[in-house]
């Protein structure tokens, strides 16, 4: 960990794509960090400009902690590092999303993801019944089929 500067103070990132984040109030975008070759959902964490120059810079993902204010480098501490693949903004620019190779658990309670413990909804095919489905053409639909 490293204790730096809060989000907003002037960073290395590059300005061309500084301009284009759009910046929560706190100055942080959230970043989801997902299994380059699976695409599996790993963690959200939360980047400022710096954290994100780090991750593109050094290869390993950097998050700004809001809650001990400072910058972290996934795998310092616990050995589970995420080697970077690929970094992506969405097309709001306002959400990040790293494309990471995960060594160990990517989740701070030893999981391997954030996202596997509290399911909400799982297999929900049919669930909606047809009502919000949309029609994706066929034979008998008088819709031209579209390619999925």
């Amino acid at each position: 960990m490293t204790s730096t500067p809060p989000p907003g103070t002037p960073s290395s990132l590059d300005p061309e794509i500084a301009a284009r984040l759009r910046r929560g109030a706190d100055g942080l975008v959230p970043a989801i960090a997902q299994q380059y070759d699976t695409g599996e959902v790993l963690m959200l964490g939360w980047m400022d400009d710096e954290a994100l120059h780090r991750t593109l810079t050094t290869g390993r993902c950097t998050y700004w902690s809001r809650s001990r204010q400072e910058y972290w480098v996934k795998g310092d501490t616990s050995g589970h590092f995420q080697w970077v693949r690929s970094v992506a903004l969405d097309c709001d620019a306002d959400t990040v999303l790293v494309k990471v190779d995960q060594v160990g658990a990517a989740c701070h309670t030893g999981d391997r993801t954030c996202f596997d413990a509290d399911v909400l909804l799982k297999d929900a095919e049919g669930a909606m019944g047809t009502e919000g489905v949309a029609d994706t053409g066929g034979a008998d639909s008088g819709v031209p089929a579209v390619d999925q």
